[in-house]
């Protein structure tokens, strides 16, 4: 029999000071050096060391930064891969990059669904490219916020990823959504859900509560952290349990095939 491989994913929620760097990078240091060894991924919200401001110009780094370089370092540091999104300066265009960095490799991902509602569109431009990657033999999804509202655009085609990670800004007066969506992600996809969303009031003066959660491809939450709560959780899934119910109930083998032109 093949061993089962297992994952511990540490969901890390949190008040983002707004627009302050180094206190955000300070508080992220210091989570990392806390759950070092209990771990192998640490997920922080959209944009983690800033909030979700549309200063772009004057917040933008380039991958070689200060934010990238610090988490490449602790990736190394503690041994574990760091995921979050960024506010990033690439060739005079400014994103919302999503990383996933490993203590060996690097994956990034520009949002595609800018909030136009928040006027996102105007600040940054949108990625094109649906990024999945490996890492301890789990296939992984990265995508940002808003992102979650188009299921197309996460469609998991012949199982091509094991993990769907939204990273997020999400409003408490939209929570509605964030939870239904969350769980509609994981049924659809039959993957494991994981949703990391911010507390706290930002600097536009919306609030946010929260609700990050790790979902089963039953649509089981397996993780869910209270709502307003400074908190990190960490959960394991395993590969085998994921590989059991698809083979079990294999819906995905009559999913219809979508392309996005």
């Amino acid at each position: 029999m093949e061993q089962d491989e297992k994952l511990r994913i540490s969901l890390v929620q949190y008040e983002i000071a707004w627009e302050n760097k180094q206190k955000n990078l300070d508080y992220i240091q210091k989570t990392i050096s806390a759950l070092s060894g209990k771990t192998d991924i640490i997920v922080l919200p959209e944009m983690c060391t800033t909030g979700f401001s549309m200063n772009s110009h004057n917040l933008a780094e380039p991958n070689d930064g200060n934010t990238i370089t610090s988490i490449k370092q602790w990736s190394k540091q503690y041994n574990v891969a760091l995921c979050g999104s960024y506010i990033a300066e690439d060739n005079g265009n400014y994103y919302n990059r999503g990383f996933f960095i490993t203590p060996t490799d690097e994956h990034y991902y520009d949002k595609r669904h800018l909030f136009r509602m928040g006027s996102e569109p105007q600040y940054f431009s949108a990625g094109n490219e649906k990024v999945i990657f490996t890492y301890k033999g789990f296939n992984i999804c990265l995508l940002i916020c808003y992102d979650l509202r188009f299921p197309v655009w996460a469609r998991n085609v012949d199982n091509g990823y094991d993990l769907l990670i939204y990273v997020a800004n999400w409003p408490a007066s939209r929570a509605k959504v964030w939870n239904a969506l969350l769980t509609a992600r994981a049924l659809e996809n039959m993957s494991y859900v994981c949703g990391v969303n911010r507390i706290g009031t930002d600097g536009n003066h919306l609030n946010h509560e929260g609700g990050s959660k790790l979902i089963n491809a039953k649509g089981d939450e397996i993780s869910a952290i209270g709502l307003n709560q400074e908190q990190v959780e960490t959960v394991c899934i395993s590969k085998a349990e994921l590989e059991h119910f698809r083979a079990k109930f294999p819906v995905w083998k009559d999913a219809d095939r979508f392309e996005i032109m």
